[in-house]
């Protein structure tokens, strides 16, 4: 009789439920077969499995084998499969209990020797579990942690086959692994750095503080050493806490691609992800031929940094369209089609030029106006549509290089932040939106009620500066945000105009 033990394969950052089933037949010659859309990894696993089997002190009959991954039809690739293959192996042969892993889950990697090691994607293994109503996980002992975030499931961590037969025996008992107590509260003075160490730049700041409070898209165009980069890493300080249902999302994110830290139980502070302008569009979006979440799932409910903007291969930056709009990334292949959250924060810098210093009084710009037609047209216009504040970043002048600290530091810039997102949180209530950066049709409307006064000024700005419906858009919602930091119920001509001026590029065009 079959022996069925349940495991499960990760398919984006989920996981679906696989049954691994073991036949073994003690007639005719010995043979190993593995069935069920198997990859490569997964059919290797019969050389570790039998070679940790041997050097754990167990031994196998033998016996024609006959392995099936049910369903049948779902790809299944990694090593977690290791651990049920030899817990199946072991009941079919009568070494375990046939009945000794039911209930229970199991994933994990096996040493030659027997040692269980950690394998990615285990936190989607263990939501799985728990909606499977199991009694059980049985996982590497380095990702037990990891797994135990998920309540109402007891995980067991295992460093070894036979530890992992003398618990399906009942021989030993092993704890529960405790439930971690995620705070996914990192405080500013965490990160190392602080928006005092900016001089300068109250402009600039005053985009930062909008961008993080309204979850904005945030583009500094300014000479070199203006200080772009510097404001950028400063973002994650005065953003709000991951909420803990974001944890979890982002955790499962970092789980999948195998970038969560051993022993971890959540990534707690919002993702900052600064890719290099030699990025390909796999590596950005996500893919290859085993797809995997890429720069932007990385930057799922944080920031993604993208330093000297017009460095990036257009058909790079194009691609970003999609996710900017959608928040989420979808991957199709002829076998599949994977979806990965992508709801991040953009922020990126630029150059006005290719030398960097057009309409510097301090430099003289040495680039010809087809050099620089050039440079600016790698950015399209629908991609600068799609972000929300376009800031210049002028150099900064010595007498403000000379103070010691500035005035506005992350405190108190994180202070306001959080009170304009409790005011969002209050109005959106009931909703899928969370930040005035998500609201769009009829909740557009109904948000941002402009009076008389207010349809003709922007009315005079958008046949002025030649502003799309998106730009358009986008002028309602940083108003909104800018209203909700004032703490004003309703929008003003002086948060339009404030929104206006935060559409640097739109200016200039008009210009």
């Amino acid at each position: 009789m079959p022996v069925r033990v349940a495991t499960a394969a990760l398919l984006g950052i989920d996981a679906l439920p696989v049954e691994l089933e073991v036949d073994l037949v003690r007639q005719g010659l010995p043979a190993f077969a593995m069935v069920g859309l198997a990859e490569g990894a997964v059919r290797e696993s019969r050389e570790r499995v039998l070679s940790a089997l041997k050097n754990s002190g167990y031994k196998l009959p033998p016996a024609r084998i006959t392995v099936n991954l049910a369903p049948a039809d779902m790809r299944k690739e990694g090593s977690a499969y290791d651990l049920p293959l030899a817990a199946a192996l072991l009941a079919a042969a009568g070494v375990l209990p046939q009945n000794a892993a039911d209930g229970f889950f199991l994933a994990g990697e096996l040493s030659l020797s027997g040692e269980i090691k950690p394998v990615p994607g285990i936190l989607p293994v263990a939501v799985t579990a728990r909606a499977a109503g199991a009694r059980g996980l049985l996982v590497p002992r380095d990702n037990a942690r990891e797994a135990a975030v998920v309540r109402d499931l007891p995980v067991y961590g295992l460093t070894s086959l036979a530890e992992a037969v003398d618990f399906l025996r009942g021989e030993t008992t092993l704890p529960p692994e405790p439930l971690p107590e995620p705070s996914a509260n990192a405080d500013p003075g965490d990160f190392g750095v602080d928006f005092s160490e900016v001089k300068g730049q109250q402009h600039a700041k005053r985009a930062v503080e909008i961008a993080a409070a309204g979850g904005h898209n945030l583009l500094f165009v300014g000479p070199p050493g203006s200080g772009k980069t510097m404001l950028a890493k400063r973002i994650p300080t005065v953003l709000p806490p991951l909420r803990f249902d974001e944890a979890l999302e982002v955790t499962k994110i970092y789980s999948v691609a195998g970038q969560l830290p051993r022993q971890a139980a959540l990534v707690e502070a919002r993702p900052f992800r600064s890719p290099h302008h030699t990025i390909s569009d796999a590596g950005l979006i996500g893919g290859g031929s085993h797809p995997r979440p890429g720069e932007v799932s990385m930057a799922h409910k944080g920031v993604l940094f993208l330093d000297e903007l017009p460095e990036f291969k257009k058909s790079v930056l194009e691609v970003l369209r999609q996710p900017l709009e959608d928040g989420k990334v979808t991957i199709a292949r002829a076998a599949m089609s994977l979806t990965y959250p992508a709801d991040f924060m953009l922020v990126a810098a630029l150059n006005p030029c290719p030398c960097g210093y057009l309409g510097d009084p301090r430099h003289e710009c040495t680039c010809t106006e087809p050099q620089i037609q050039r440079y600016r047209s790698r950015l399209s216009g629908p991609l600068l549509d799609r972000i929300d504040l376009q800031v210049e970043v002028p150099a900064v002048p010595y007498k403000e290089l000379r103070q010691e600290a500035s005035p506005v530091d992350s405190a108190a810039m994180r202070d306001r932040v959080l009170a304009a997102r409790e005011r969002q949180a209050a109005r959106y209530a009931g909703t899928p939106m969370h930040v005035n950066a998500e609201l769009s049709g009829i909740r557009l409307s109904t948000c941002c009620r402009l009076t008389d006064e207010e349809h003709r000024f922007l009315e005079g700005a958008v046949r002025r500066l030649g502003l799309s419906a998106r730009s358009h858009t986008r002028i309602l919602r940083i108003a909104r945000t800018i209203a909700d930091l004032d703490g004003d119920a309703g929008i003003r001509v002086e948060h339009l105009a404030e929104a206006v001026n935060l559409r640097g590029l739109d200016r200039q065009r008009e210009g």
